[in-house]
């Protein structure tokens, strides 16, 4: 196999790394499919084990909020078809109170 034909090979397999790609995924990505991709739930559990082996207090915030975040618009946002009403916008407001109130006692109440 010659030079020519390793390049062609390399470039065949990484054109769905391409930055229309990518921005296209990005594009189309939901709560429901960011939750359930393989390959960003391995982003976040490498993220984690360095903010836990490093003991980084902000990344480990940063990566809480990110995934209560996610959570929090998944089971409380109404369906696409469904109007926005009280009985789910209520959850939504508490749940984002609660994860400001915990990042509030992390940062400035709670002391190592």
């Amino acid at each position: 196999m010659d030079s020519s034909e390793l390049l062609q090979k390399t470039a065949e397999r990484l054109s769905p790394f391409e930055t229309a790609h990518l921005v296209d995924f990005v594009r189309h990505l939901t709560v429901k499919s960011a939750l359930s991709n393989p390959w960003i739930v391995c982003g976040f559990l490498i993220i984690a084990f360095y903010a836990v082996v490093v003991r980084s207090k902000f990344v480990l915030a940063a990566l809480f909020t990110t995934i209560s975040l996610l959570l929090l618009i998944r089971y409380t946002m109404p369906a696409e078809g469904d109007s926005l009403n009280v009985s789910s916008t209520l959850p939504f407001a508490f749940g984002g109170l609660a994860i400001g109130a915990f990042l509030i006692y992390l940062f400035f109440i709670k002391t190592e």
